[in-house]
């Protein structure tokens, strides 16, 4: 089907385009308010700039298709193929975006508002400074993409996989990442104020200069972390493995450390309570008393 038929089509009032094969079609700037395009084949297709208000497209084959700034709220994108698209700056708020694969595209800039992206495979893909503020991300696989600048702050990640993602600079505060595997995950300079970190795998991770104030942290796995110039200021690090962690020039004023391990971990320079310095040196002439032990 070319670009003319379906416009003509269209503007009598038909909307039901379900299957259809318009692959590599030019629709920029269209106005396809409400069509159903559900399985419908879009491959290289250009919808940059088109108007797709509340279009199903569940199913469809969006690869490498360009979406450039389309608008695409309320849309209906279950299980559609967006392998290697181009998103950027896309208006998609309160998109239903289930089991959709974007392996790999480029969503920097979009607004994805409300939207929703239960187990979506985002693996690799690009999200500068993407809006998914009150998105609902779980078991949405996000391994390897890059999110830096991006704004989460309401969204739901339970179950997510971020293994490796680039979060820095991006805006957490009072997220739920409790319990998730977050090894080596890039949050440096990140809002993450009263965000909820408790029993999570943060091993190898980098938290330089992120923002936690408040934030829940509670039996975490720190191990090999870098929280230098963090500020952690009122954060609960009760039962925390800190083993080689490097929270040097940290401000860790009145955080809650009973049970933290601090095996070669580096404070200098750390903001602390007198309290806090006591209880580290405990601490700290307790491991050198047990590692005496075991040599002797």
């Amino acid at each position: 089907m070319d670009i003319t038929e379906l416009m003509r089509r269209y503007e009598r009032g038909e909307r039901n385009f379900a299957g259809a094969d318009l692959r590599s079609i030019d629709l920029r700037g269209a106005m396809l308010v409400d069509i159903n395009l559900e399985n419908a084949n879009l491959t290289g297709a250009n919808l940059s700039r088109a108007f797709l208000t509340k279009a199903n497209l569940s199913g469809a084959f969006l690869n490498w298709a360009n979406l450039e700034f389309t608008k695409l709220s309320e849309g209906c994108l279950i299980d559609t193929d967006l392998t290697k698209a181009r998103l950027n700056g896309a208006f998609m708020v309160k998109s239903d975006l289930t089991r959709s694969r974007l392996t790999g595209s480029d969503l920097s800039h979009a607004n994805l508002r409300s939207a929703i992206l239960q187990r979506a495979n985002l693996c690799s893909a690009k999200l500068l400074s993407v809006n998914l503020r009150g998105a609902d991300l779980r078991g949405a696989n996000l391994s390897w993409a890059n999110l830096q600048s991006a704004r989460l702050s309401g969204a739901t990640l339970k179950g997510a996989f971020l293994n490796d993602t680039n979060l820095a600079d991006a805006f957490l505060n009072g997220v739920d990442l409790e319990g998730l595997n977050l090894t080596g995950i890039n949050l440096s300079a990140a809002k993450l104020s009263g965000a909820n970190l408790k029993s999570a795998n943060l091993a190898s991770s980098n938290f330089r200069e992120a923002k936690l104030q408040g934030a829940n942290l509670a039996g975490a796995n720190l191990t090999d972390a870098n929280l230098e110039q963090a500020f952690l200021h009122s954060a609960n690090l009760q039962w925390t493995n800190l083993s080689r962690a490097n929270l040097a020039r940290s401000d860790l004023s009145n955080v809650r450390m009973m049970g933290v391990k601090i095996d070669e971990t580096n404070l200098s320079e750390a903001v602390l309570s007198e309290m806090n310095l006591r209880y580290l040196s405990l601490t700290a002439n307790q491991n050198v008393q047990k590692r005496r032990s075991v040599t002797s």
